[in-house]
């Protein structure tokens, strides 16, 4: 069977949004683009939230991935904070889902896990493991832009299966259950 799939990845926010696409053809990743979207100059939160869902939407008009990644919110302490970039991730969301691009959510450190090993690495490490990964020339400014571009690795790295798709299963014997079809 051939592979051949573009990935979208996302890394809300609601300052500095960071989106990567690869292009996968038979086991070799290929860089197509990556960038950031500047939010920070918009005062209103529910402008914001339309620029996100307009530019991924564009995103994906233009790039035509077949799956997209996005990072999960982590908990922090600030919960007004959390609520913001939930919502950023969910009109994100929105945008594939009005597109049926399918779509799974990975926590931030599973994707630094994927790329450096290590689900402590820091921005800096994920951005030069990518760089040697994709051979990237030159690091951007923002490593928002990695961080979304290394969701997308981690979605392919991972199989598709993310938070979303992970087993129920607590023990083997439900995990048989659950997968009739599966073969080791």
């Amino acid at each position: 069977m051939v592979e051949d799939k573009i990935i979208l990845g996302i890394d809300p926010g609601t300052s500095v949004m960071g989106y990567g696409i690869i292009h996968v053809q038979n086991k070799q990743l290929k860089l197509i683009t990556f960038g950031v979207i500047h939010l920070s100059k918009i005062d209103n939160h529910p402008d914001k939230l339309k620029k996100i869902f307009d530019r991924v939407d564009g995103i994906i008009s233009e790039y035509k991935p077949d799956e997209m990644a996005i990072e999960a919110p982590f908990f922090g302490k600030n919960v007004q904070s959390m609520l913001k970039l939930g919502r950023a991730q969910g009109v994100c969301i929105a945008a594939s889902l009005k597109q049926n691009v399918p779509f799974e959510e990975y926590t931030p450190k599973r994707i630094k896990q994927a790329i450096t090993g290590s689900g402590n690495a820091s921005k800096e490490q994920v951005a030069g493991m990518l760089q040697q990964l994709l051979k990237i020339k030159e690091l951007p400014k923002y490593l928002d832009a990695t961080d979304g571009l290394a969701a997308a690795v981690c979605h392919y790295f991972s199989k598709g299966v993310g938070e979303h798709n992970k087993s129920k299963s607590k023990d083997w014997a439900s995990f048989i259950k659950n997968n009739p079809n599966r073969k080791a």
